[in-house]
């Protein structure tokens, strides 16, 4: 699973952080993902929210309802959540930090993980379990994409996603480093744009970094 999830994120480039606090808001955010260009998102699990919001965004709705993004859960510290977020619905786990044991659950389960590592030992822990991408968070803290260079140097077996202050001014100088899968974000998301059900800015928001990401688009501000 944890090439599988590889190949995800070089295919998209880009993975939608989402803090949900209405469930109900759930099926309009899998459409305004699907219409922009990226069915995929992470839901942290910051909010009470964030299982039902999962569970809503993975159900099979028919041919009527079109096509389901990815989902999966972001914020995962402990192995409850990771078996907590699998059944409800949850496709890959995103954790902030390095656990061992949240990771060896997912690779029990078949499950794609997406671990923070933020120092070389967490990136050697990752490679000890047969991991091929991490995630570099919080990415800003870390350097930005400088620091990330000199983190990638030695780790030329491992892949990352830098998450955290990453919007459309640097989009572009993290995905043209070979080093970098996707980037994650929450700007395509916002938190209070959600709660509103203001769906056509989301994915007008999403369709933005999409071209961005592409070439397409001059990089913007960052959010």
């Amino acid at each position: 699973m944890t090439e599988a999830l590889l190949d995800t994120c070089r295919h998209h480039r880009i993975i939608p952080v989402a803090v949900v606090d209405n469930a109900d808001r759930a099926p309009g955010l899998g459409r305004a993902l699907v219409a922009g260009g990226l069915p995929l998102i992470e839901v942290t699990l910051r909010t009470p929210a964030g299982l039902a919001a999962i569970a809503a965004l993975a159900a099979n709705g028919g041919p009527a309802a079109g096509p389901q993004p990815l989902v999966g859960a972001g914020t995962v510290l402990t192995v409850a959540q990771v078996d907590a977020a699998v059944e409800a619905g949850a496709s890959f786990i995103v954790s902030p930090g390095y656990s061992p044991a949240v990771v060896a659950r997912c690779l029990e389960l078949g499950v794609g993980v997406l671990p923070g590592v933020g120092t070389a030992g967490e990136m050697m822990a990752a490679m000890d379990q047969g991991l091929a991408v991490v995630k570099f968070f919080p990415a800003a803290q870390l350097g930005g994409p400088a620091g990330l260079a000199a983190f990638a140097a030695p780790f030329t077996e491992l892949s990352f996603v830098p998450t955290g202050g990453v919007g459309l001014k640097n989009l572009a100088q993290y995905l043209a480093m070979p080093a970098v899968a996707a980037v994650g974000g929450s700007w395509l998301v916002p938190r209070r744009t959600l709660a509103e059900g203001d769906f056509g800015t989301i994915e007008q928001l999403v369709r933005q970094a999409v071209q961005a990401a592409r070439g397409d688009l001059p990089g913007g501000e960052q959010t």
